[in-house]
């Protein structure tokens, strides 16, 4: 139940910033939502409906923008994004990235000076961009 989890974690955190803003009713969630997060998003949508029921929250429009990948090597600094591992990487590699994103290191070198130690700097997590309160 990760998407249970992950929508718990949002709802609650939005209903914080309605009442930090001294907000009646949430309108509008926008979220952030990286690639390399593997995430049901039947289960998550749900969750996040089912979960903000009797809140402020309900009926809610909620918008998902999907952020790609970047990464940053740790020896020389240099960044780049997923779309330039299609180059190098075969389509199973991608796909494997994304469902267990630290087998990235495994697959994975600094385009620049073929070090395999890096960070993802985007892409992964959840996040909320921003909200539409009324009142």
């Amino acid at each position: 139940m990760h998407e249970w989890a992950l929508a718990e974690a949002v709802v609650k955190t939005a209903l914080e910033v309605l009442e930090r803003e001294k907000g009646k009713r949430l309108v509008e969630l926008n979220l952030v939502i990286g690639e390399l997060q593997t995430i049901d998003m039947e289960a998550f949508m749900f969750a996040l409906k089912e979960i903000s029921k009797g809140t402020p929250m309900e009926n809610a429009k909620i918008n998902v923008e999907y952020e790609k990948p970047e990464f940053k090597c740790l020896q020389c600094g240099f960044e780049w994004s997923i779309e330039s591992l299609e180059k190098i990487l075969n389509e199973e590699q991608i796909e494997a990235i994304h469902f267990i994103p630290e087998l990235s290191h495994a697959f994975i070198s600094c385009p620049r000076c073929g070090s395999p130690d890096f960070e993802v700097i985007k892409g992964r997590g959840v996040y909320i961009r921003s909200v539409k309160i009324e009142g």
